[in-house]
């Protein structure tokens, strides 16, 4: 018996301490804490500045579209603490994404963030992919939404005639954004080739072709 009420205190504490990394960032501890981004204090966050205005938690950055003009057709216009520094330690942050028809925002990743993003113009097909290479895809069409889970492949495509648009929401102040094929080819330093043709069972000639696309431009 004694075992058991062990073996369930053990899992009462453990079911305890996974739940408190449920959320993308801790708890704040007072009322603000406006991001100093100009501070060389390291820590998980940014310092706090003393002197603080309603401007701190202003942001008309996202009232416009973005230019779509790209290799990819889309633009992020981000809205989070690094363009409001009132939202420093409150878990929340918001982007804009643009899309020209055929735009795509590639393959990508938010490591500490889920999204949900609502349609604002056209319509998108969209879709993420689980850790059991299971994808979920949908078209999505204005006023309607779609979340993407915390850390996994996720995309969004305009196969639409019409531009496209959605506001997007993430409950982290700086979600952070890893593209998947940027990752893999344009890396400082790179990825060596013999990773790359092993992973994608093609030659190192086609690997470096790939890599030139992604090259920064001058």
């Amino acid at each position: 018996m004694a075992t058991y009420d062990y073996g369930l205190m053990i899992g009462m504490m453990m079911a305890i301490f996974l739940g408190s990394f449920v959320s993308a960032d801790p708890d704040l501890l007072q009322d603000v804490c406006v991001a100093d981004l100009t501070s060389g204090v390291k820590l998980n966050g940014f310092a706090c500045k003393s002197n603080i205005s309603a401007d701190d938690f202003f942001f008309a950055g996202l009232a416009k579209p973005g230019l779509t003009n790209n290799t990819f057709g889309a633009t992020v216009t981000p809205a989070s603490v690094q363009q409001i520094p009132g939202v420093n330690t409150l878990g929340v942050s918001m982007a804009r994404i643009d899309y020209a028809p055929g735009g795509i925002n590639p393959p990508h990743t938010h490591p500490r963030a889920t999204e949900i993003v609502f349609v604002l113009e056209g319509e998108l097909d969209v879709g993420f992919i689980t850790t059991d290479n299971k994808l979920f895809s949908k078209n999505i069409k204005k006023g309607e939404i779609f979340t993407f889970p915390r850390g996994l492949i996720h995309f969004q495509i305009n196969n639409g005639k019409v531009p496209a648009a959605v506001i997007a929401g993430f409950n982290s102040q700086l979600p952070g954004t890893q593209r998947v094929a940027n990752a893999l080819f344009a890396s400082s330093p790179t990825v060596e080739d013999v990773v790359l043709t092993k992973t994608f069972q093609i030659g190192t000639k086609e690997i470096e072709k790939i890599k030139a696309k992604f090259a920064p431009k001058n």
